[in-house]
């Protein structure tokens, strides 16, 4: 099995990196982890228009799409949110049918609506926004959990 988060930008901070790099090692004793980074459409005004924007996600969206493998899951705050016993069933139900599961984060202006559309599952981690490269952080902890969860450890309390 492998799980692929696929993601906007590049994560700067050494601080999230090293988590990243904890939860991925973890991770490797359940399944293949590989992370995707496609180029963030940077954007050097902040008073960007509503058509300004919708060209910034419509091309990172189009590197996105490009890269989903298997069963796409794209985080959206408007999503379906799970508990994190329930994201471990629902990973254990995907991992019966496809052998790769790809996780989408979107960029610091969202997700294009057709790379939601592409995903089977629309996940939220909570109506509060996080930074994405944060929430690379989180997901790459749930996931984990989610393993661990299946698998009867006592790491999840």
């Amino acid at each position: 099995m492998k799980i692929k988060i696929l993601c906007v930008g590049k994560i700067k901070e050494k601080y999230f990196t090293d988590a990243i790099e904890e939860y991925t090692k973890r991770l490797g004793r359940f399944c293949k982890t590989e992370i995707v980074e496609v180029a963030e459409c940077t954007a050097y005004k902040t008073d960007l228009s509503a058509s300004e924007i919708d060209k910034i996600k419509k091309s990172e969206g189009k590197d996105l799409l490009a890269r989903i493998e298997g069963f796409g899951i794209c985080l959206d705050i408007g999503g379906k949110q799970l508990a994190s016993e329930e994201l471990a069933s629902k990973i254990d139900e995907i991992k019966n049918t496809n052998s790769v599961i790809t996780f989408v984060i979107g960029g610091s202006f969202g997700m294009d609506d057709s790379v939601k559309n592409a995903c089977k599952l629309k996940i939220s981690f909570g109506k509060c926004t996080y930074p994405h490269q944060l929430m690379r952080v989180i997901l790459c902890e749930q996931v984990y959990r989610a393993f661990m969860i299946n698998s009867g450890s006592a790491y999840h309390k």
